[in-house]
């Protein structure tokens, strides 16, 4: 704190920046010139005189004629001050400090052959890896880790808030990382599971992109969704594209089947999440978009006020008046015959 004795304590810009705790002592402010006008008013009459022949005019010069005034002044100074202590002013800064619940979200992306064909533009793998930038763009303060698979998954970015780290690995992402044909979309949410079921995140999320069945891995997505379930990981699985190729066994020629929904359909419903279904880049991207709105940042706003109080001053100056009245009491300062 400053000097007490400083007068800027006193300055317009100061008395104005203070908030009054009790401000109802300040309407007592008015008081203190009546009080001493009654006193005046009462004692007039009964004050002792000793006449002395002096000149009006020289008494106007002599200043220690108006040193006599320097006691009641200081008392009534010293009043207003106790008056103003006792409002007790204030200094109060409040800050806003925002925080957020953070999500943890897994992207599962399937890097099979599939994933190469066209009907999405450039392909299915390229669409898919476009949006999920953007959709990383959107988040905030948010760990986002990244899964790929193929006939196995691997678990190619640990949860991280390092977005620019996420699209250098997204950016690498080629269908020859796996090189095990088929479709674990099993065990790629076993793995995800697995990296988010000790998180502290206030909601866990994975998100599945896929085209196709579950043809290899070890656990079946049944399974894995309701392993999914009990550790409080929510699923949102996506198909892409519009068709796939299936090479029927008993010729050599290839023919165009319906994307099979019904695995990830299930898969969703078990983990307490939602299917998409995207059939061109505009899809893929709206069905982003909904897990970007449906899955917000809960964030709440502490408001902190840091109060500092100034009473000790006005005090410490009242005291000081108080004092200097006391001592110019039986002084030349005051009229030993009014007492």
């Amino acid at each position: 704190m400053e000097e007490w004795l400083s007068p800027r304590w006193f300055t317009w810009d100061v008395l104005r920046s203070y908030e009054w705790a009790y401000p109802y002592f300040l309407y007592a402010l008015p008081a203190i010139p009546f009080l001493f006008w009654l006193r005046s008013a009462f004692h007039r009459q009964h004050q002792q005189r000793l006449v002395i022949t002096y000149s009006a005019e020289h008494a106007r010069k002599d200043w220690f004629t108006w040193l006599r005034f320097l006691q009641p002044v200081c008392v009534a100074l010293a009043l207003v001050l106790i008056l103003v202590a006792l409002a007790r002013p204030q200094i109060v800064t409040e800050r806003t400090d925002k925080f957020s619940e953070g999500i943890d979200i897994m992207l599962l992306l399937d890097i099979s052959d599939s994933m190469m064909e066209k009907d999405l533009s450039p392909n299915r793998l390229e669409a898919a890896k476009l949006v999920a930038r953007q959709f990383i763009r959107g988040r905030l303060q948010d760990r986002i880790g990244l899964i790929i698979f193929a006939g196995e998954a691997v678990s190619l970015c640990p949860l991280t808030t390092d977005y620019e780290l996420l699209y250098g690995f997204l950016n690498e992402i080629q269908p020859t990382m796996i090189p095990i044909a088929g479709t674990a979309i099993g065990s790629a949410l076993a793995v995800a599971v697995n990296r988010m079921r000790e998180t502290s995140g206030e909601s866990k999320v994975a998100i599945l992109i896929s085209d196709g069945d579950n043809t290899s891995g070890n656990l079946g997505p049944t399974t894995a969704a309701q392993l999914a379930k009990a550790f409080g990981v929510r699923v949102y699985s996506i198909s892409v594209g519009k068709t796939v190729k299936v090479v029927k066994k008993d010729t050599l020629n290839i023919s165009n089947a319906l994307v099979d929904e019904s695995e990830l359909q299930k898969i969703a419903a078990l983990g307490n999440g939602k299917y998409f279904r995207a059939t061109d880049n505009t899809a893929l991207g709206a069905v982003f978009k909904q897990i970007n709105q449906i899955e917000k940042v809960k964030s709440r706003n502490v408001v902190s006020r840091d109060v500092s109080d100034y009473y000790r001053i006005y005090l410490y100056w009242a005291i000081l008046l108080l004092l200097i009245a006391l001592s110019t009491k039986s002084t030349f300062m005051a009229n030993i015959l009014e007492d």
